[in-house]
């Protein structure tokens, strides 16, 4: 759908839709028609009130932009700049995540009263089950970039709008979020769905940098003057000879798909071997794209992690060993820790085995979820649904309904339409469990049921629907002694431990100092930050109760409160606890004015630097990486 239905046919085609439930053929076009279709297997009816769309709650939408951080950072900055673009014209520019889920909004306030309206706002859920055929729905159905204007909207209610909006995949090839523009249909411009496509490149564009950018990195344009633009393709190669990474730009001029990211070949793709393409140098050349297309320019840049090989990629082993690390979410988990690295070793051979469940164990904020969806992004399905539960944030009384489904008028404020549940949503994908140990009983029995038959039955009774997903299911706690105590079913617990992986503390891991540093460059792509040695000295003497999760809550706050132009982050920009922790750390240990302690060797630092300069305090704090505001605040 690059362009609008003509008024008089989306008007003959609705009729003919409410009337006989079918469109004659070439009215509108094949995906329009198509999801119309799937929107009334969803039971959604195009006239009336939506009932029972789901909407987060605040803290809901907090944790939603916490977890997809990295996704929020580099599109704020697009975003910004497509609400430049578009102003004046009565539009937002919205983004939301790889199910719908609304993250984030700009634009003109007086056209964001009228879509909040239709719940058009940050929080709601645009995927087509719940708002019928919509740009961000209907995108992430379609995984290509289209336009739903005015009548070609599902639900009648939001026919006032035109939206234009464009897939954002990762470099792995997973669509992670999607970017959109929406307006006032009186005020539609054919330019737009440009301008989402285009921002979602720019993102994608983050995205692979920040991923590959020490990796082997091919850079491909129509024109040798656009290689080390915006605009260009980008493609990650793996140190034997494989595709590990592109943007979409870069799969539309070699004539790839999504799929062939790491499952093709650098011979494949490029005609030669990955040992000629680098002895040929990094100067540009061309190369020959899809077969349909003109030669591209390429220029391939060798990156820091090249290590030197003595014969030609080999074959691609079945099984990871210790010369062969695949490039994927899985391996990108592993910053040095042994312990992690046995466990990603250990999940990599049954990976693609789904009778083989999968149980995380680790304390809280360990990384059980990242680890999870990481497992999941390294399958073979990767590109179906990864469906998240939270066991321990539902309330009793509604974790059947939304695991299980039910019915239309299952029970007292119930949809009318009724709903799947999660289970059924992570048909052909991955169905994650967190905090497993927080199901109640009942509800344990009829997982059990549904993990033995591979059958599920909705609430409210009908047909039961098979259902194929893969399992993994998390707990803090030890599930063993909850069966002890006869908190949770042993036969459940037989059944979920297939494989039991256990996720170190981060106290007791070996990377943290790697660790620090790639959380750094998530929150900070765009800036080379460092930890100041005397705070990684006390992070290490750190317990870290709250794991990873509080880690990348530190740093986060940290890299918020540095100023402007300094590198170095110091205890002088932590969250208030945590310095009252390292402040108590040092006084349990009786650390006197010595290196040792934190504070006297940031200020003897600081002395010692002065005192070389001059008391230039500008030159100074150019040395130490802080800004000259926060070295007069430490001098004082």
């Amino acid at each position: 759908m690059p362009s609008p239905t003509p008024p008089d046919r989306i008007r003959q085609a609705r009729r003919q839709w409410l009337d006989t439930g079918a469109v004659a053929d070439g009215l509108i076009a094949g995906p329009l028609q198509a999801s119309w279709a799937r929107c009334r297997d969803f039971g959604l009816q195009p006239l009336g009130r939506p009932q029972g769309a789901p909407h987060a709650s605040a803290a809901q939408l907090a944790h939603a932009l916490e977890h997809r951080h990295v996704l929020m950072a580099h599109a704020r900055p697009v975003m910004a700049f497509l609400n430049e673009q578009v102003q004046g014209s009565d539009s937002l520019v919205l983004l939301a995540d790889a199910q719908g889920l609304l993250l984030h909004a700009t634009g003109e306030p007086q056209f964001a009263d009228r879509a909040a309206r239709v719940a058009l706002r940050p929080g709601a859920v645009w995927s087509e089950q719940w708002r019928g055929t919509n740009a961000i729905g209907t995108a992430l159905a379609e995984g290509a970039p289209l336009v739903v204007h005015g009548g070609e909207h599902y639900l009648e209610r939001n026919g006032f709008l035109t939206c234009a909006a464009a897939p954002i995949a990762d470099a792995a090839g997973q669509l992670v979020g999607v970017l959109d523009i929406s307006g006032d249909r009186r005020g539609y411009h054919r330019h737009t769905l440009a301008l989402a496509r285009s921002g979602a490149r720019m993102i994608e564009h983050q995205l692979f940098t920040a991923r590959h950018a020490a990796g082997i990195v091919v850079r491909l344009h129509a024109q040798a003057e656009g290689l080390g633009t915006i605009t260009e393709g980008l493609v990650a190669l793996s140190e034997d000879g494989w595709i590990v990474g592109a943007t979409t730009a870069a799969l539309e001029l070699l004539g790839l798909a999504r799929r062939d990211i790491g499952a093709a070949t650098v011979e494949r793709v490029f005609g030669t071997e990955l040992d000629r393409l680098l002895a040929q140098g990094a100067a540009p050349r061309i190369v020959q794209g899809s077969p349909a297309a003109t030669p591209l320019w390429m220029r391939l840049e060798p990156g820091h992690t090249l290590r030197q090989r003595a014969a030609p990629a080999a074959p691609r082993p079945a099984v990871a060993d210790a010369d062969w690390r695949p490039m994927d979410a899985l391996a990108a988990l592993d910053t040095g820790d042994t312990a992690l690295r046995g466990t990603v070793a250990r999940a990599r051979r049954v990976l693609d085995k789904p009778a083989i469940p999968l149980l995380l164990c680790g304390e809280t904020g360990t990384g059980k979820d990242v680890f999870a969806r990481a497992l999941h992004a390294s399958s073979a399905r990767a590109r179906r649904p990864f469906v998240a539960v939270n066991c321990a944030a539902l309330p009793e009384t509604l974790i059947e309904a939304e695991l299980f489904g039910y019915r239309s008028g299952a029970f007292t404020g119930a949809s009318r339409q009724g709903a799947p549940g999660r289970i059924r949503e992570a048909d052909g994908g991955t169905l994650f469990l967190d905090e497993i140990g927080d199901m109640p009983l009942a509800m344990q029995a009829r997982l059990l049921r549904v993990l033995e038959t591979h059958e599920v039955t909705p609430l409210g009774g009908g047909a039961a629907v098979t259902v194929d997903f893969r399992l993994v299911c998390a707990s803090h706690r030890s599930l063993k002694d909850e069966v002890a105590a006869g908190r949770f079913r042993e036969d459940l617990y037989y059944r979920l431990n297939g494989l039991m992986l256990t996720l170190p503390p981060l106290r007791e891991r070996s990377d943290l100092a790697a660790l620090v540093g790639r959380l750094l460059q998530a929150e900070a792509p765009d800036r080379a930050l460092r930890v100041d040695d005397a705070l990684m000295a006390a992070f290490s003497r750190l317990r870290w109760p709250g794991n990873v999760r509080q880690l990348a809550h530190a740093l986060r706050t940290a890299v918020a409160l540095l100023d402007d132009g300094a590198t170095r982050l110091t205890d002088a920009e932590l969250p208030e606890d945590l310095r009252a922790e390292l402040a108590a750390l040092a006084d349990v240990a009786n650390v006197g004015p010595s290196p040792d302690d934190l504070r006297q060797l940031t200020d003897a630092r600081i002395r010692a630097t002065l005192a070389a300069v001059g008391g230039n305090v500008s030159e100074a704090a150019r040395r130490l990486g802080i800004s000259r505001n926060t070295l007069y605040r430490r001098v004082r």
